[in-house]
């Protein structure tokens, strides 16, 4: 009777264990990890155009222009919030709002955007 009991709680213990390390490696995301998955979000779709001083912009140049953008902001962009709103949501020289044109038409503006992708990134795997 006691090995049962033994054998229940061994298996009750290595359950949450694996549960626990699952969400404490999803929340250890560093927010370098953050902003590139950011990037990559937009990278990644297919169809795409981003909207930036007046043109559209493959989803490739506008991940490159996101990129050269992050590096040049400096201390100004700690975390993944501090991209959003330095980066990724309007153009610095012109104050004009960015936008990504769905391959559906739709237009999203990036800070919505990426404000959304960040809650996924961010939130515990089920």
């Amino acid at each position: 009777m006691k090995f049962k009991a033994l054998l229940i709680a061994s298996i009750a213990l290595v359950t949450l264990m694996t549960i626990g390390t699952r969400v404490s490696a999803q929340a250890k995301l560093s927010e370098k990890q953050k902003i590139e998955a950011l990037i990559q979000s937009v990278q990644q779709l297919k169809g795409a155009q981003f909207y930036r001083n007046g043109s559209y912009y493959d989803a490739a140049k506008a991940a490159d222009h996101l990129r050269m953008k992050w590096g040049k902001a400096g201390s100004r962009v700690k975390t993944a919030q501090d991209f959003i709103e330095v980066v990724g949501s309007k153009s610095y020289l012109s104050g004009e709002e960015y936008h990504i044109k769905l391959s559906d038409g739709r237009k999203v503006a990036t800070k919505a955007f990426f404000t959304q992708r960040l809650k996924e990134i961010t939130a515990p795997k089920k």
